[in-house]
């Protein structure tokens, strides 16, 4: 017992390293993290956190609780890209832990931590992890949710006040959703496990009036203050998000099963053996912890399958129940001779698939500076592929329990290849470079304007609301409700450039070279992955 908390200790120790070095190295990634940080600096700067707003007008498709995190982020760390991904970061911590707590209940210690591990190390928690976007929240409540649940089946039922206080949570975080998920997975457990009593035992009183207390006051909050609020939030974004491709995000009814295989990387090769252990079959029924983490990893796939509308992060909660699928298979490589041939030869398949292509792409590529992405390239192909070779040294060589440890090792060591991914990424994808640009220049009377494009991280970088001309995007709802006089049409954009202040447009360069056949007095500033900084006034050599 005291070994394993010594191993969840330093394991801890070594996430929290890794999740949070370097978190704010690289500029916010459009479009998403430019709103979610953009839209609590505005909440801060109004004193109105109640309604959330981007770039001044009504921004209703998320509830609260994300911004409200951020917000606070921001108040202890300052306005930058840290502070905008520290709860993301945190939560996904946070999800590891709970489910290591799971899987210690279920299995015993080393499968906890061992589970733990792998969800930590696979590349989609990793990824989402390090983003300002509501996914990682989401899945954080979900997992806390269906974990608490689990513990408080058979043992205090007071466990249940953190069950509903996580449900409502959720639902402050991404809307309904954080109901239907855990409702759904446990709905289908207690009819699949005919355990009826478990909805008397689930209807806790305590819990349920929780739940409300958090849940209600900013809906009714909001609603009052917004009269359109309700028809947007629950009818357009649930029911019409859900059931059509309203947002133009449909994808077919296979679209997760591939980001699953390559979300899980580097453990993917070990998810068929875990899964046939769990399932019944062959006279061999499927325990309820089994079936309990079955149930949660495919009711939520085959929900978001069925979904019209489909992103990659939205998968994030079905990780936890598979990682500790994954963690037993490891656990039991470390009790016995190591793992069966054909689990390592699945194991070998598919990172050493992908490995070589992290491995050439760095040198093929012709877009990109070869020295951003030689350290991730390289880090990316040569680990695993060593994980790998030693794993078949050790298993040929009868030390099944070294051919475990290299591979725990090789998830380890992906972790700051990982990192290295992003900072490559974000350098490449960030409009942080455009904001310094404008920032090096800009003056209090200046006009910083967007055309035909909505670049999400250049408020907030530059600290005040854009013109916005010819575009209106997700931001349609807000302009027709509140009319902005900063929002203009396709005819006001010849008159603010000949008018007297100057201003920094932002714009593409397909849409630039139309704009320059109509006004000649324009001035490039900067240029950053086809976008383009021009300014309607000369610029000094001086400034």
């Amino acid at each position: 017992m005291r070994a394993d908390r010594t191993r969840g200790l330093l394991l801890g120790l070594l996430l929290v390293c890794a999740y949070f070095f370097l978190l704010g190295s690289h500029g916010l990634l459009e479009p998403d993290e430019g709103r979610y940080s953009e839209i609590p600096r505005e909440m801060r700067l109004s004193g109105d956190f109640i309604t959330p707003r981007l770039n001044g007008v009504a921004y209703f498709e998320k509830p609260i609780l994300h911004y409200w995190l951020t917000g606070s982020a921001q108040a202890l760390f300052g306005e930058n890209e840290f502070s905008s991904r520290f709860w993301p970061a945190l939560l996904a911590l946070g999800a590891v832990a709970a489910t290591g707590l799971l899987g210690r209940k279920l299995y015993g210690g080393r499968t906890g931590l061992l589970g733990a591990l792998v969800l930590a190390t696979s590349l989609l928690h990793f990824a989402v992890g390090q983003l300002n976007i509501t996914d990682m929240p989401l899945s954080f409540f979900v997992t806390v949710a269906l974990v608490t649940f689990k513990f408080a089946e058979e043992g205090d039922r007071r466990l249940l006040l953190l069950f509903y206080a996580a449900m409502a949570l959720a639902t402050l975080t991404k809307g309904l959703i954080g109901i239907v998920l855990p409702g759904a997975v446990l709905l289908a457990y207690i009819v699949l496990t005919r355990r009826w009593s478990l909805v008397v035992r689930s209807l806790y009183l305590p819990g349920i009036l929780l739940f409300f207390a958090l849940l209600l006051p900013w809906f009714v909050a909001v609603c009052r203050a917004n009269g359109d609020f309700f028809h947007f939030f629950f009818v357009r974004e649930h029911f019409l998000r859900y059931t059509t491709a309203i947002h133009d995000r449909h994808e077919p009814f296979w679209y997760f099963f591939p980001i699953l295989l390559l979300g899980l990387f580097p453990w993917t090769g070990l998810l068929p053996s875990a899964l046939a252990r769990a399932f019944p079959g062959r006279g061999r029924k499927a325990s309820t912890d089994d079936l309990y983490l079955l149930l949660w990893a495919i009711v939520i796939l085959l929900f978001f399958s069925a979904s019209g509308s489909k992103l990659v992060p939205y998968i994030v909660p079905v990780l936890p129940p598979l990682a500790l699928l994954i963690g037993r298979e490891l656990d039991r490589a470390f009790s016995g001779k190591g793992f069966p041939k054909l689990a390592l030869a699945a194991s070998t398949l598919f990172p050493g698939l992908l490995a070589p292509a992290f491995l050439v792409y760095p040198f093929i590529q012709d877009r990109h500076p070869l020295s951003l992405l030689l350290f991730p390239g390289l880090a990316l192909g040569l680990i695993p592929l060593t994980g790998l070779a030693l794993a078949w040294r050790f298993q040929l060589r009868g030390r099944g329990q070294r051919a475990a440890a290299a591979f725990c090792l090789m998830g380890l060591l992906l972790l700051p290849a990982y990192r290295g991914l992003f900072i490559a990424y974000g350098e490449i994808k960030s409009r942080r470079p455009l904001a310094e640009a404008i920032a090096a220049r800009l003056d209090r009377d200046d006009v910083v304007a967007q055309y035909g494009t909505y670049e999400q991280a250049l408020p907030f970088y530059l600290k005040r609301l854009n013109v916005v001309i010819a575009y209106r995007g997700e931001l349609a709802f807000g302009i027709d409700r509140d009319a902005p006089s900063w929002f203009l049409d396709e005819g006001g954009l010849l008159p603010l450039l000949e008018g007297d202040r100057r201003v920094f447009l932002v714009v593409k360069r397909d849409l630039y070279e139309t704009l320059r056949e109509k006004t000649g007095g324009l001035f490039t500033l900067a240029e950053w992955d086809n976008t383009l900084v021009v300014v309607n006034r000369p610029l000094e050599v001086n400034e």
